[in-house]
């Protein structure tokens, strides 16, 4: 019998090289699929052609067991789904048992995001009279100019920048590449950070060794830089990717071109930033309704 990890590895290459899926999403496959692959071996081992729903259901059920998040449990589901749809591509399996399972029903809580105020009081955080605080002000800027991810903004090189047109290339998910505008703001913070620099590195964002900054570096810049203002604010890089969107929408953006900013494949995904402030909507009421005044 051929070892399951021969196919799962088949599989995660596959992802890797073909679909040129992300570093982070194929991680998540490989810990979903070493889960089933123990799952299996507890089983005493079974011939991947003799996996069937029933066999699926019994992995879910012990899953279920583990109180796992429901949305954990319905990326594992995707992920059964897409192996075991490679497998039938590559005439494998015969068909896919995967393809009846059930995703649980997951909340959908509106995304957390900021008032303009409360954005433009972060931004002056930062003091631009040194290194780290010129370069802390580049990331705050950025961050909400472009609505970029945070492994977006820290894998920025000094080439992917044109300051003079006003645009930033981004590669996100997937590796894609999409050129983002930056405004006025991010476009002279950047000047000015890079101003006062003299070494030839060439990613945009530094830490104190000079190395490049991680996504953790980020987050850890931007907790500080809250607990500095004595904010009780929950603020991550993903709260300006929040902000970001959001406040485009309440400005009158339409949808199809925030989901070219955000880089989202699907505008389903973006559909989630429709949500509106009550003095948005209060103000459409006045301005729009003939019996509102």
């Amino acid at each position: 019998m051929i070892p399951f990890t021969y196919y799962t590895d088949r599989f995660l290459n596959y992802l890797d090289i073909e679909r040129n899926y992300s570093p982070y999403t194929i991680i998540n496959y490989k810990i979903d699929l070493n889960e089933f692959t123990d799952f299996l071996n507890s089983l005493n081992g079974i011939d991947v052609k003799s996996i069937d729903y029933f066999i699926l259901r019994k992995f879910l059920s012990r899953l279920s067991e583990k109180n796992l998040k429901k949305r954990t449990i319905s990326r594992k589901i995707s992920t059964l789904k897409s192996f075991f749809k490679f497998m039938m591509r590559e005439g494998e399996t015969e068909n896919n048992p995967a393809s009846s399972l059930i995703y649980p029903r997951l909340d959908k809580p509106l995304p957390k995001f900021l008032t303009e105020t409360e954005v433009i009081n972060i931004l002056k955080i930062p003091d631009t009279s040194d290194l780290l605080g010129a370069r802390n002000k580049v990331i705050l800027e950025i961050l909400y100019s472009t609505g970029v991810r945070v492994g977006e903004l820290v894998g920025l090189k000094r080439e992917h920048l044109d300051l003079i047109s006003g645009f930033a290339k981004v590669r996100g998910k997937g590796r894609k590449e999409r050129l983002v505008p930056l405004g006025e703001p991010a476009i002279q913070a950047i000047k000015n950070y890079l101003d006062m620099r003299s070494d030839k590195n060439s990613s945009l964002l530094l830490n104190r060794r000079c190395g490049g900054l991680t996504d953790r570096g980020v987050r850890d810049i931007i907790d500080r830089s809250i607990r500095k203002a004595a904010s009780n604010l929950k603020v991550s890089p993903h709260t300006f990717r929040h902000s970001f969107a959001t406040h485009l929408l309440n400005r009158g953006a339409d949808l199809r071109s925030v989901q070219e900013l955000l880089g989202h494949s699907s505008i389903a995904t973006t559909q989630i930033y429709t949500h509106l402030t009550i003095d948005t909507l209060k103000k459409v009421y006045e301005k729009a309704h003939p019996r509102a005044k």
